[in-house]
């Protein structure tokens, strides 16, 4: 790896100075670096493409912001866990100048994870798109309130809920804001979509888990307030009528790995305690 990223979380002071001693150790070995806030995605992706590697310094919500910004390359990430559930990261602070010498000479392992593509049309125009790790949102803006969405899989009718809003979520987000929402965990490796609503009312109240392939459709009818949420970091106001279409993406996330393939069960039932 001849040249690496830095992103570190910019309200997490001992994040940036963590990045700063790594920044150090990489120099001294003859590695290029840039180091940069993972909340500024503009200046991010003028450098991302020519990278070998990103190191992120923070929570989940670092990672996500870092995966989104390696689309379309899927340049690795390493993640530095510096958040309280540590679902996706790898390593610790204390841990990875350690762990350096085993990256830097390859012997790791990419662990690819599925992400969504999310498309918003209204009327006869799409108005914009995004990628997602974890999930896709679909939800009210005022508490009080419900939406009324239609929900389709490759063009047939499933259900209609009456709900707070509905979750479209990776595996990767299966432990995020599905699972708070009563779905199920599946595992990261999977390639299964998850459907889970949102407090429905007089409505399908289970998760639903679609294949790889499906082609998710969410027709909105509001009178309120309602709103698409990325990743629970990127927010767009919906109106009556829009339509939320959602596909697996076909680029990646490339999480490091250097723990055994089997890692996953291990420690999960502590960090969902936390």
């Amino acid at each position: 790896m001849q040249k690496i990223a830095l992103l570190y979380h910019p309200k997490l002071g001992e994040s940036l100075q963590l990045a700063r001693n790594l920044e150090r150790v990489l120099k001294s070995k003859g590695v290029a670096t840039w180091m940069g806030s993972a909340w500024d995605d503009v200046e991010a992706k003028k450098y991302i493409s020519n990278l070998d590697l990103i190191v992120t310094f923070g929570g989940d919500g670092t990672i996500l912001r870092a995966a989104r910004m390696a689309v379309p390359q899927g340049t690795p990430i390493l993640s530095v866990n510096m958040g309280r559930f540590g679902f996706l990261a790898e390593t610790q602070p204390d841990e990875v100048e350690d762990l350096l010498p085993t990256i830097l000479s390859g012997e790791y392992w990419l662990e690819e994870r599925i992400m969504l593509h999310a498309e918003l049309h209204r009327g006869d125009e799409q108005r914009a798109s995004y990628e997602a790790l974890n999930d896709v949102v679909v939800g009210h803006v005022v508490m009080s309130r419900v939406v009324r969405l239609e929900a389709f899989v490759d063009g047939e009718h499933l259900a209609h809920y009456v709900a707070d809003g509905l979750i479209i979520a990776t595996p990767t987000g299966s432990t995020a804001y599905s699972l708070a929402a009563g779905g199920p965990i599946l595992h990261p490796q999977l390639t299964d979509l998850l459907l889970t609503p949102i407090a429905a009312h007089r409505a399908l109240e289970r998760s639903i888990v679609l294949p790889a392939w499906s082609v998710i459709e969410i027709r909105l009818s509001t009178e309120y307030p309602a709103v698409l949420t990325i990743d629970g970091q990127i927010d767009t106001q919906l109106e009556d009528g829009d339509r939320i279409l959602v596909t697996v993406s076909p680029h990646h996330c490339n999480l490091v790995r250097t723990q055994p393939r089997n890692y996953f069960g291990r420690g999960l039932l502590e960090r969902l305690k936390q």
